[in-house]
C-alpha cells in the first residue's frame, strides 16, 4: 500500500484502534441496552405529580433517572464513536441514529421532572436532601434550585420544548448554506489545483505563495458577498430567539442567561475584554514584527497566518510521541504520567488517519469506560505531538473527574474544560523549547506558541467582543442589518489589528463567516481557559507539592463546584484581572523572544 494512500478502516492493525469493550462488549450487547432505554424513561413517567410526597419517592425517582442518564449515556457514546470512526459505514450511521430518536422519544416522558422538582417547596426540599441518601444528588439538586427563579410553569416549559427544533433553524440553516450550498471553486498552487472549501481555506491561507493567499481570500470572501443579505438575517434571526428566550424567563439580557447555569460573574466577560484591550499595543506590535518577518511593504488580512518559520524537520512515531509527553509532563508527577501513557500506549486512543474518519481530533467518553481521544496522528508533523498532549489532558481531566465524583455531578463545565488541555500544551512547549539548541526548532517553537496564544486569548475576545455588541443592539431596540453588522465587525478589526493591517472592502465579513455566533456567548470560555491554564502551569512548575495537590483538586473536582470556585480553589482567581493579565504578559515574553530569533 502506497504511504499517500489513505486506508480503509478494516485495514488499521486493531491495536492502533480504540477499544470500544470497555462500553459493550459486542453489537448485540448495545441492542440489548439499547432497547432498555424506553422502558426506564417510561417508569420516571409514573412518578409525574408523585415527587412532592415524600423524600422517599423524590430518591426513587432521582434514581431511575441517574440509571437511565447512564446508560443513555454509554449508549450514545458507543454509537457516536463508531462513527467518528468511520462514518462511511451505513450501519454505524444506523446506529447513532437509532439512538438519537430513541433517546428524543425517551425524554419527552420525564420532561415534567425537573420543573416538579423546582416546585416543591424548597424549605421542605432543603430538609429532604441533607439526609445521608441525598449524597450522591445534593450538588445536583442544589444547582437545580438556583436555576428556580427562571424556570417557568410546566405548560411554559413545554411550549419552549416544543419550540426547540424550531429555535436552531437560524443555526442549521447558516451550516447547510456555507458547508454544503456554497461553491468557492478553486485556486490554483503550485501543489495543482486546489478546491476552496470552509475547511481549505485556512490551508490555503497557509501558503507561503502570497498570490495564492490573496486568491483564496478574495475568492472565498466573494462568495460571502452575494449571499450577505440572507446570512444577516439568519443571524438577526439567532440573536432574537436568545433575547426572546432570556425574556422569556425573566434574565436581565441574554449574556447574564448564558453565564448563569455556570455562576460566573459578568464581571468576568467585562475584565477579560478590558484586559486584552489594555495590552493592545503588544499585538500591534507582534503585527509588526510579522510584517517585517515575512519582508512585507504592507501587511494584509491575509497575511496572518501564514508561518513565520518554515515547518522544521523533526519525525516521532506514536511511541517516541508519549514518551516525549512523559517526560514533558513529569511536574504532575508519576501517578499522572502513568496513567496517561499507558491509557495513549493502550485502548483510549484512536490513533490514525483512515478513510471515513472524522477529521481533527478530540477527547470523548462516558462515565465508566476509558476516556477515548480520537487522533489523526502523523509522525513528521510536530504539531500532532501538541494534539496529542491537548486531548490527553481533557481525557485526564474525565478521568479524574469520573473517579473522585458520583455520576450525577461528575461532569465539569465548557469553562473549566479547556483548562488541562492547554496546561499539557504549555508544559510540552517548555519542555521542548528546554532541551533544544537548534535556532531553526526554537524559532519554530515560539511563532507557534505565540500563535496558538493568539488566536485563544485575543481573536476569541474578539469575537466574544462582537457577540456581546451584537445583542446589545438588539436590547436596545437596534436592529441589525448587513451595514451594522460589517461596520461593528470592522472597528473591531482595525482596534486588535492596529495600524499596520490594511484590510480589504470585504474583510468584515468574516463577522458572517463564523459558526460559534450562533452558540452565544460560548468563545470567551476559550480565553477563560487559556489564561487559567498559563497561570497554573506557572504555579505548578515552578512550585512544589502543595501546588501540584491543589491543581488535582481541580481535576478532581468535576462538577461538584462551580467553576470559578474549582478553578479558586487550583489557585486560580478568576474574577480577578491577575490570570487574564499574566496570561496576556505570556504572549509580551514570547513576542520579545521572537524578535531575538526571527528578525
Amino acid at each position: 500500500m502506497s504511504e499517500n494512500t489513505i486506508p480503509l478502516r478494516n485495514q488499521i492493525p486493531q491495536e492502533d484502534k480504540w477499544d470500544l469493550t470497555t462500553l459493550y462488549k459486542s453489537d448485540a450487547e448495545w441492542e440489548i441496552a439499547l432497547a432498555k432505554i424506553q422502558p426506564l424513561a417510561e417508569e420516571i413517567a409514573t412518578f409525574k405529580g408523585k415527587l412532592a410526597d415524600s423524600p422517599e419517592t423524590l430518591l426513587a425517582a432521582i434514581k431511575k433517572l441517574e440509571q437511565l442518564e447512564k446508560l443513555s449515556e454509554l449508549v450514545g457514546s458507543y454509537a457516536f464513536l463508531l462513527t467518528a470512526g468511520d462514518a462511511s459505514d451505513s450501519s454505524f450511521q444506523e446506529k447513532q441514529g437509532r439512538y438519537i430518536m430513541i433517546a428524543t422519544a425517551a425524554e419527552t416522558c420525564f420532561d415534567f421532572l425537573i420543573p416538579e422538582i423546582q416546585s416543591i417547596d424548597e424549605s421542605i426540599l432543603s430538609k429532604w436532601i441533607e439526609k445521608s441518601d441525598y449524597d450522591d444528588y445534593r450538588v445536583w439538586l442544589k444547582k437545580l434550585l438556583r436555576l428556580k427563579p427562571y424556570i417557568l410553569s410546566e405548560k411554559e416549559e413545554r411550549l419552549l420544548t416544543l419550540q426547540s427544533e424550531a429555535s436552531r433553524t437560524a443555526k442549521k440553516t447558516f451550516s447547510m448554506l456555507t458547508n454544503v450550498d456554497m461553491e468557492f471553486g478553486s485556486v490554483e498552487t503550485q501543489q495543482g489545483e486546489i478546491p476552496l472549501s470552509q475547511s481549505t481555506y485556512s490551508i490555503l491561507l497557509e501558503n507561503p505563495d502570497r498570490k495564492v493567499r490573496c486568491t483564496a481570500y478574495t475568492q472565498f470572501y466573494n462568495v460571502f458577498e452575494k449571499h450577505k443579505n440572507t446570512i444577516a438575517s439568519l443571524y438577526e434571526g439567532s440573536v432574537n430567539q436568545d433575547i426572546f428566550e432570556a425574556r422569556s424567563r425573566g434574565y436581565t439580557s441574554a449574556r447574564s442567561m448564558a453565564l448563569f447555569p455556570d455562576k460566573v460573574p459578568e464581571s468576568v466577560y467585562d475584565n477579560l475584554i478590558a484586559q486584552v484591550h489594555e495590552q493592545l499595543p503588544v499585538l500591534h506590535r507582534y503585527y509588526s514584527l510579522r510584517k517585517k518577518a515575512l519582508k512585507l511593504n504592507e501587511l494584509r488580512h491575509y497575511d496572518v497566518y501564514v508561518p513565520l518559520t518554515n515547518e522544521v524537520k523533526t519525525y516521532y512515531t506514536y511511541a517516541d510521541a508519549v514518551e516525549i509527553l512523559r517526560q514533558a509532563l513529569n511536574p504532575l508527577g508519576t501517578e499522572y504520567t502513568d496513567i496517561l501513557c499507558k491509557g495513549l500506549l493502550g485502548g483510549w486512543v484512536d490513533r490514525y488517519e483512515n478513510k471515513g474518519k472524522r477529521s481533527g481530533a478530540f477527547s470523548s467518553g462516558a462515565y465508566t469506560g476509558y476516556p477515548y481521544i480520537l487522533l489523526n496522528y502523523k509522525p513528521e508533523v510536530l504539531r500532532d505531538v501538541f494534539t496529542m498532549a491537548h486531548e490527553g489532558g481533557h481525557s485526564m481531566h474525565s478521568f479524574y473527574s469520573a473517579k473522585s465524583n458520583p455520576f450525577m455531578q461528575y461532569n465539569y463545565t465548557i469553562f473549566e474544560a479547556e483548562v488541562a488541555s492547554t496546561f499539557n500544551e504549555q508544559l510540552l512547549f517548555d519542555y521542548l523549547l528546554k532541551n533544544t539548541s537548534d535556532s531553526a526548532m526554537r524559532a519554530y517553537l515560539l511563532s507557534n506558541r505565540a500563535s496558538d496564544i493568539l488566536a485563544t486569548l485575543h481573536r476569541q475576545t474578539m469575537f466574544a467582543e462582537f457577540e456581546m455588541q451584537t445583542h446589545q443592539m438588539v436590547e436596545s431596540g437596534i436592529p441589525l442589518s448587513v451595514d451594522s453588522l460589517r461596520k461593528t465587525y470592522r472597528k473591531l478589526l482595525e482596534t486588535y489589528f492596529g495600524p499596520e493591517m490594511i484590510f480589504e472592502p470585504e474583510s468584515d465579513l468574516e463577522g458572517l463567516r463564523i459558526p460559534h455566533f450562533y452558540n452565544a456567548f460560548y468563545v470567551y470560555k476559550y480565553a477563560t481557559g487559556i489564561s487559567a491554564a498559563l497561570a497554573l502551569a506557572e504555579k505548578v512548575t515552578k512550585g512544589g507539592k502543595e501546588e501540584r495537590g491543589d491543581y488535582f483538586k481541580f481535576l478532581k473536582s468535576g462538577g461538584s463546584r462551580y467553576p470559578i470556585e474549582s478553578l479558586r480553589i487550583a489557585g486560580v482567581d478568576m474574577e480577578s484581572p491577575e490570570p487574564v493579565k499574566a496570561a496576556l504578559d505570556k504572549f509580551k515574553d514570547l513576542v520579545e523572544e521572537l524578535e531575538k530569533n526571527i528578525t
